[in-house]
């Protein structure tokens, strides 16, 4: 039964993707202190948060930022803040796009926001979990969801690495790990 679950997974993670996969799709590289990831993105379903996205990182602005709140079997979150905890500026929030059929499943990154729905900036995070309750069931408040807009190809190693480590609270934010995961630079290679 458990091998059949599993399998059945693997499968719906494999339709969920192979609409998106698209060699032409841009990728960028997330260097950090515990090692790198690769990312595709998929800027077909969320253009304007693959678009976004890319502009902070062509700016440099992930770089030096930090993975601030790390949850393992849930997610690890960053790309808004310096290591001493401090929000850096941000350009206008954008627009919601989750209801674009991708999922927030284990290796996928999509946009950290407020309540509101349309409040995304920079900030993002990377599922290590099957996180259904995240996806967009409805436009409304409590149902929008949080916008997927590409995975990791290359590089969960460095994700789980990163997920376990242990947290604590600081400044006001819970499961920040005790020992800063540094997002060194981010940069697109495709």
């Amino acid at each position: 039964m458990l091998r059949r679950t599993f399998i059945a997974a693997a499968l719906t993670t494999t339709l969920v993707f192979s609409t998106a996969a698209k060699a032409d799709n841009p990728k960028v590289l997330v260097e950090t202190n515990l090692g790198s990831m690769i990312i595709e993105l998929y800027p077909n379903e969320a253009p304007i948060t693959v678009a976004n996205f890319l502009e902070y990182a062509k700016d440099g602005f992930y770089d030096g930022t930090i993975f601030h709140r790390v949850i393992d079997n849930f997610m690890i979150q960053g790309g808004g803040m310096d290591q001493q905890m401090r929000r850096k500026a941000t350009r206008d929030p954008i627009q919601n796009e989750a209801d674009n059929g991708l999922h927030n499943r284990i290796g996928t990154i999509a946009m950290a926001r407020t309540n509101d729905p349309h409040s995304a900036t920079s900030q993002f995070f990377i599922n290590v979990a099957n996180n259904r309750s995240l996806d967009f069931r409805e436009k409304t408040p409590r149902a929008w969801g949080y916008t997927v807009f590409g995975r990791v190809v290359d590089g969960m190693r460095t994700v789980n690495q990163i997920r376990t480590q242990p947290t604590t609270s600081r400044n006001g934010h819970q499961d920040v790990p005790i020992n800063p995961v540094i997002i060194e630079r981010v940069r697109q290679i495709q």
